[in-house]
């Protein structure tokens, strides 16, 4: 009889040990079901290399028209090649995925976002959102008559260094900001090797929109835009050149942007023609400013120090740590994409800002900003 009874309580300790893991595992969502089109943008190979290490997205479908191209990626990191698809709609019906992230050119973000509006797909880009104003409010107007979500990709959104800058700006430790300095850039895109097909589109205005003024002008609008809490600038004023012509005909190679706003100034410079590869801000307030250095360290000085201190920032954490994990936390209505870095909304500014200074380049002339259309 005590036998059985110490059958029972072992029985019982069993069951309750497995029960709480069994719901647990239930409780996960299941992994969004996420679809690629296009391979002709480099950093399409940094998604293959992180891709087996999550698991908050499943990979269902390739769009590439390109057979050739598509066989090297296939080849390169061992892809299933049921996966390929020549065309949206082929893959749409064979493999029904709820996201679609974009590595095409610029220049056809707003093609392929509005076919996969059709489908009622949401889409994440490639920084930047599209090529001119005009594409820019066409993607807005598709996303609201489809009721999909349209998020733009930058690398410097998984900053730490950045988020950091962010809130100290809230919590007021900077006081005003009066004046921002973003350098980004490297040696070039042939320079440091690019892809043959990522290279072709990069250097043609009708493809990129420009060279290093919108390829990386783009990452100083879309955080300075997120620190002014989505303020745009009154004004824009932009110079480009190019330093060297025969590696870069078509396009400029350095630019600077300085965005005015009331009381405060940007000063953004995109360059493909660093002595090195370079993320970096300078944020001054009245109370102090701070450096960023890399993706998580920072140079802080406030009014009464007599020197500034490194310092890193705290790490950031999921879903606002990753690409992929902000895409299935929005997916799932988790995280609401409003006014952050990643935003649509966010995005139209940096797109106002880009337009702009490419006019200013065109005219010479300083482009004063009206609002954005509300349709």
């Amino acid at each position: 009889m005590t036998s059985m009874t110490s059958l029972k309580k072992l029985a019982f300790l069993v069951a309750s040990f497995f029960i709480p893991a069994v719901s647990f595992a239930q409780s996960q969502p299941a992994p969004l079901r996420v679809a690629i089109y296009g391979l002709e943008h480099g950093h399409i190979g940094g998604f293959f290399h992180q891709f087996p290490n999550q698991h908050d997205v499943e990979l269902v479908g390739i769009v590439e028209a390109d057979k050739a191209l598509a066989d090297r990626y296939q080849q390169q990191f061992h892809l299933d090649s049921s996966l390929f698809y020549t065309s949206l709609d082929q893959m749409v019906s064979a493999r029904h995925p709820q996201a679609l992230l974009v590595y095409t050119s610029v220049g056809d973000h707003r093609k392929v976002i509005e076919q996969a509006a059709q489908h009622g797909l949401s889409v994440m880009v490639e920084k930047p959102l599209t090529i001119s104003l005009d594409d820019a409010l066409a993607i807005r107007r598709a996303a609201r008559a489809h009721h999909i979500q349209v998020l733009v990709n930058y690398e410097t959104t998984w900053y730490s260094s950045n988020r950091a800058v962010y809130d100290l700006i809230n919590q007021g430790k900077l006081g005003d900001v009066r004046k921002v300095v973003v350098h980004d850039g490297h040696e070039g895109p042939k320079e440091i090797g690019v892809q043959p097909e990522f290279l072709k589109w990069l250097t043609d205005p009708a493809t990129n929109g420009a060279g290093a003024l919108y390829d990386f002008g783009c990452y100083g609008a879309d955080l300075m835009t997120w620190w002014m809490h989505g303020k745009a600038p009154i004004s824009v004023t932009a110079v480009a050149q190019t330093n060297k012509p025969e590696t870069y005909p078509r396009v400029d190679d350095d630019a600077t942007i300085i965005l005015q706003y009331p009381g405060a100034q940007a000063v953004l410079m995109p360059s493909w023609d660093w002595s090195f590869a370079r993320k970096d801000s300078e944020i001054y307030g009245n109370k102090g400013y701070a450096i960023t250095v890399g993706l998580t360290k920072l140079r802080l000085r406030f009014v009464g120090e007599k020197q500034d201190s490194e310092t890193t920032a705290e790490p950031l954490t999921a879903p606002q740590d990753t690409s992929l994990h902000y895409l299935a936390a929005v997916m799932q209505g988790t995280l609401k994409p409003d006014g952050d870095l990643t935003s649509l909304d966010t995005n139209m500014i940096v797109m106002q800002i880009l337009d702009a200074a490419r006019e200013s380049v065109r005219t010479g002339r300083t482009v004063k900003l009206k609002p954005l259309p509300e349709n």
